[in-house]
This record gives structure tokens, sequence and C-alpha cells, in this order.
């Protein structure tokens, strides 16, 4: 399944779904808090694959932006951060574990995705020192501290509410 056509309109088909999803993930308050785990998942993202990139961890020879970036701007710009926000509004109520266990639920069917994609086609390739382990550790690892940090937050801003009314 080596086809460069297929992998490319693969990536736009993504595009397409990503940019369709955006409108429906900031529809329910609190949307700041969406922005935000938006934001902060993006931010992320774009240093830690560069990093990765950069000490020739994964490598992505089909990607969009080839001539722009080594990284992949449609996974690390559009995909997971949408995929954060979904995280953060499923656990928005939820404490301890039950978070961490309605992350690894969507970040299961991530890792299937990446694996298949590392296997199957060119989108990205594993080089020596990474593993599946890695990318299933660090996308659960990076969710949940994402979670916490809005999270933690929403607590700070409630305090502050909460001082104003006194």
């Amino acid at each position: 399944m080596r086809n460069k056509k297929f992998e490319v309109n693969f990536l736009r088909t993504m595009l397409i779904i990503g940019l369709g999803m955006l409108p429906f993930l900031f529809r329910k308050p609190p949307i700041k808090d969406w922005l935000l785990a938006y934001a902060f998942n993006a931010l992320t993202n774009g240093i830690i694959d560069k990093f990765i990139v950069s000490h020739g961890l994964l490598r992505y020879p089909t990607r969009l932006l080839k001539k722009q970036f080594r990284i992949n701007v449609l996974f690390d710009f559009l995909l997971y951060p949408s995929i954060s926000v979904m995280i953060n509004q499923a656990t928005y109520h939820d404490k301890g574990l039950k978070i961490l266990y309605k992350i690894v639920l969507f970040t299961i069917p991530m890792f299937f995705i990446e694996l298949w994609a590392e296997k199957r086609t060119k989108l990205i390739e594993w080089k020596t020192g990474w593993m599946w382990y890695h990318t299933f550790t660090s996308v659960t690892l990076k969710s949940y501290l994402n979670r916490l940090l809005i999270g933690w937050i929403r607590k700070i801003e409630k305090k502050q509410d909460e001082m104003k009314i006194k």
C-alpha cells in the first residue's frame, strides 16, 4: 500500500475532516477552556515533534507542507489538538483515574492508526530507538497533563470568581 497518491489523498481527507470538526468542538461552553486546551496542545506538539524529528527518532516522508516543515503539521496543529479538546470535554466533570481511563480510550485508536500508518504507508517512520510503546505512553501522558492543566486553570478561575463575589 505504499502509494504516494493514496497517502496524499489520505492527508487531504484528514485535513478536511479536521477542519470540519472545528466548529462543533467549540460550540458548548466553556469555550475559553477548549480554546486554551487546543492552543496549549498545539504549541507543545510543535515543540515536542520538532525535538523528536531533529533527533532522528521519527520521520514523516509524506506530509503536508513538506517544503516548509519536517514535522507533521496536520497532526500537531489540527488533529491532535482537536482530540485534546474532545478529551477535555469528555472528562469535564471527572476526577483522577476516571480521567486517565477515558484518555486511554481516546489514545488507543490514535495509536492503532499510527501503527497502521507506520507499517503500511510512508506517512511516518519510526527510527532506531522509537517503539510503539513510546508513542502510546507519550500521547497518553501528554493528554493527561493537558487535561490536568486545564482543570487546574479552571480551579484557579473558580477561586478568583468566588473572591470577586465576596
